[in-house]
């Protein structure tokens, strides 16, 4: 059973690379979330190739996993950060990032958010909303600070083929300008004399199954933007597809690159991946507590639940789960679901799996993306530590150890 070249069952051991999971998982607590650093390297590179014809500079979207040791492999390999929040700015600056290679995006920046971002020298602003505009002038003027680039995000107004929660590119999508608030903007840029209006973001969503949409978004970005040659970049975020199914076929990155390249020439192109570097560099290791058999149904309750992955409840996403260490047990179908007082606490319905028993251990498979990131304290449960596999494939250390219940109630009043 192989995953990719550094998940794989081998001699009916899960591996990450060149060590057993479950060695690792018997020297820490689970539920915990382990990266593979070379999984995520390769994957970068595998990118940076593929667009290297376009000329892509690559942002990695920190949403998707902000975890320091992954920014630092990232950051080393040459990647700038696409970040979204002040906190992720301050996590990048941490890892090594240079301002001048962080793009600030997101639909809801605060005054204050702007403001540091703005002193800190960071180098594009992904802008929303009109409003924002005048904050990131004001904000540069306070500290004299000209030229300072901006990308305005246009929404096209395109449904792409994907998950509705993961589309952003449609007209009822709360992402994005309009073409005639984009018009307006371009046409007075007296109106911020401290800003460099020169790029547009055309980011329509996650998962993109084919080219079609993002070409037509492609399109209508070009037509918006041929009276004003000053915008001489395209950004169009990230978006390509990961298999979360054993067995997936996804489109290929480079048909992909190769049926939209021809519709990006003569702009400079940035791109923001999250999901795409890290997605299946990553799994959470958890434990069976209880097998239940109630109504006709068998059920494995773990130690994972909705607050380590709420990409299940939240999606209906599939995640494959798999056996730490494989067995010969007959196959039985069961559910998958964790101790939160949820009933949307199910990380897998009626799958078909070995038959389990107490003190066995799963990895939740494809979790590097979305998992950690998204987790909570609800319950008052504690998030899990992330243990990093190093590039070399052979050492793990812990990169972030697990939350203790001092820390759960220190800002409590």
């Amino acid at each position: 059973m192989v995953f990719n070249n550094s998940i794989r069952v081998v001699d009916a051991a899960l591996m990450i690379d060149d060590l057993p999971v479950d060695a690792i998982a018997r020297e820490l607590e689970t539920p915990v979330y382990l990266y593979s650093l070379k999984r995520i390297q390769e994957n970068y590179r595998r990118l940076k190739a593929a667009f290297e014809p376009v000329g892509g500079r690559i942002h990695y979207s920190a949403k998707a996993n902000s975890n320091a040791a992954i920014l630092r492999t990232l950051i080393d390999e040459g990647a700038g950060i696409d970040a979204v929040s002040g906190g992720e700015i301050a996590r990048a600056l941490q890892a090594g990032a240079a301002a001048q290679d962080i793009v600030f995006a997101g639909g809801g920046k605060t005054v204050a958010e702007i403001a540091s971002a703005v002193e800190r020298g960071i180098g594009w602003f992904n802008v929303e909303n009109e409003l924002e505009l005048q904050y990131i002038n004001e904000a540069a003027s306070s500290i004299g600070t000209e030229e300072l680039q901006v990308a305005l995000r246009f929404n096209p107004e395109v449904s792409a083929n994907t998950h509705p929660h993961i589309a952003t590119g449609h007209g009822g999508a709360k992402f994005g300008l309009t073409a005639g608030a984009i018009s307006d903007a371009l046409e007075q840029p007296e109106r911020y004399p401290c800003l460099n209006i020169c790029g547009i973001h055309v980011h329509i969503g996650s998962q993109l199954g084919d080219s079609a949409a993002t070409i037509q978004a492609i399109a209508k970005t070009k037509q918006l933007i041929i009276p004003y040659p000053e915008i001489h970049t395209i950004n169009l975020g990230g978006g390509m597809p990961v298999a979360y199914r054993l067995g997936q076929t996804i489109p290929s990155l480079d048909k992909l690159v190769s049926e939209i390249a021809p519709h990006l020439r003569g702009y400079q192109v940035l791109l923001e991946p999250g999901r795409a570097v890290v997605a299946d560099a990553g799994i959470l290791v958890a434990t069976v507590l209880y097998v239940k058999e109630q109504a006709g149904k068998i059920f494995y309750i773990v130690d994972a639940s909705m607050t380590e992955l709420i990409r299940p409840a939240l999606y209906g996403a599939r995640h494959e789960i798999v056996p730490l260490l494989q067995s010969d047990n007959e196959p039985v179908t069961a559910q998958v679901v964790g101790p939160v007082c949820e009933s949307a606490d199910v990380l897998a319905q009626d799958r078909e799996m070995a038959r389990l028993k107490v003190g066995d251990q799963v990895a939740i498979m494809t979790a590097g993306a979305y998992g950690m990131a998204m987790a909570s304290n609800y319950n008052s449960r504690l998030r899990p530590a992330e243990v990093v596999v190093a590039v070399d494939g052979a050492s793990w250390s812990v990169s972030r150890r697990r939350e203790t219940i001092d820390e759960l109630v220190l800002c409590d009043c």
